[in-house]
């Protein structure tokens, strides 16, 4: 397990009991174990207490936690008959995007996502989640599939933003960015979009301009990073819980705004704690998502989907 620095005091008391257990295992005539069960439930209370009212800021780093169920591990478990589809027909094929050919509940789709990757080898090979333009282009070519057999898109948003690279950028990053989100605006399918973890800038606004856009609970979705924002606005990147406040990038604000539609609640502690509901509770969202738009439609979509992003913002910061 890898603890928060906000859940140092549980990752001392979680340790204590776990020594005791290591301890009656060396030893069978140790009875330590009323002794570790009080510690389970002083670091169960203790859990509930750090998570009952996360800080923005907190809920940016449970959203950047390594043990959160990535892209991959939602298509293994949810989706079947997955049939990836690479390259952007122009340049090379990006890592750091996958998607493919699949079946969602025996309903064929679209499935696209980022993937960070889960140690440092794969981390490195999928760029941290992190886009390049041919990751966008490739999107565009697979929902141009998709527009053009009627089969539903499902995108996983989870990203920092897209890579910032003198090669991203002299292949036209912010074109191949623009043109994404101009298709997720025309395709004449259903198109849902969850942020899994990070959503961050333009780099997830290419995914997730969508029909409906559900959220984990502790997930967050912002133009610029935190850090990035303290860095421009005081020149500090110590301020980043400063900028967290201000950005409300929460799931909840953002639902209280408009922005998010739907909220898919996490185990106490977050998806890394219970990774297996987690995914569960996505695929029941997805599920329901899709139910809502079933018979609708592409002219129908379209519009709604168009007037959705028009009216984007009417609410206002005092919502």
């Amino acid at each position: 397990m890898n603890y928060l620095d906000f859940e140092k005091p549980l990752a001392e008391i979680e340790g204590k009991a776990e020594e005791l257990r290591a301890l009656a295992r060396r030893n069978e005539e140790m009875d330590v174990e009323a002794e570790a069960k009080a510690l389970d439930k002083k670091a169960s209370d203790l859990l509930v207490d750090l998570y009952r009212d996360l800080s923005p800021w907190r809920k940016c780093q449970v959203a950047r936690h390594p043990d959160r169920p990535h892209c991959r591990d939602y298509i293994e478990a949810l989706f079947t008959e997955y049939t990836p589809l690479a390259g952007d027909r122009n340049f090379a094929d990006d890592h750091a995007v996958m998607g493919g050919l699949a079946r969602f509940d025996d309903t064929p789709v679209v499935v696209i996502g980022h993937e960070k990757g889960h140690d440092t080898k794969t981390r490195i090979e999928r760029n941290f989640g992190m886009a390049r333009p041919e990751g966008y282009r490739k999107a565009v070519r697979l929902m141009d599939l998709a527009d053009r057999f009627n089969l539903p898109v499902v995108t996983l948003v989870d990203t920092p933003g897209a890579y910032p690279g003198k090669g991203a950028e002299e292949r036209g990053q912010s074109e191949a960015i623009a043109r994404s989100t101009e298709k997720c605006l025309q395709i004449r399918v259903p198109l849902i979009s969850v942020i899994i973890g990070e959503g961050g800038s333009g780099g997830a606004v290419a995914f997730a301009t969508a029909d409906r856009l559900a959220m984990l609970e502790h997930s967050i979705y912002s133009v610029i990073s935190p850090e990035g924002c303290a860095s421009i606005l005081w020149k500090d990147a110590e301020k980043m819980r400063e900028a967290a406040e201000a950005l409300r990038l929460t799931a909840q604000d953002l639902k209280r705004l408009g922005v998010a539609d739907h909220i898919i609640k996490e185990p106490m502690g977050g998806a890394q704690r219970d990774r297996d509901a987690t995914i569960a509770a996505v695929g029941k969202a997805i599920g329901a998502l899709l139910a809502e738009m079933d018979g609708q439609s592409g002219k129908t979509l379209v519009k709604a989907r168009r007037k959705k992003y028009l009216d984007m913002g009417f609410k206002g910061l005092a919502a």
